[in-house]
């Protein structure tokens, strides 16, 4: 059986069947207060660097080659991914992001990639 890991807007309410939700973006997303995010923890570690990101720009032409670089970088995290995937083996993990694109983020990727194990 997988791991139950999905991904969420911030923006969209938090439910309880989210289970563990975990913010991945460096910055605070805007507009939204501690208290309706409602987050288990903020991995900012987890988000990509400034520069992939700035080079991303959520252009969904780059997203194969994002998708590549950022998995390198998370490389660097087995620590912290290992972790999140003892927590998806108990119960449901949700990658919480603020990107307007839902196909093509970087939650998506750490979601894929946590699945995979």
């Amino acid at each position: 059986m997988g791991l139950d890991v999905r991904a969420k807007r911030v923006y969209e309410p938090a439910e309880r069947a989210d289970g563990y939700r975990v913010l991945i973006d460096h910055v605070w997303p805007r507009g939204v207060s501690r208290e309706r995010a409602d987050l288990d923890e903020w991995a900012r570690d987890l988000a990509p660097s400034d520069e992939l990101r700035r080079w991303f720009d959520h252009v969904p032409e780059r997203f194969a080659d994002f998708r590549s670089r950022y998995r390198d970088e998370l490389a660097s995290h087995v620590q912290e991914l290992d972790g999140l995937r003892d927590r998806a083996r108990k119960g449901r993990v949700t990658i919480v992001y603020a990107a307007r694109d839902e196909e093509h983020n970087n939650a998506v990727v750490l979601a894929e990639l946590l699945r995979e194990g």
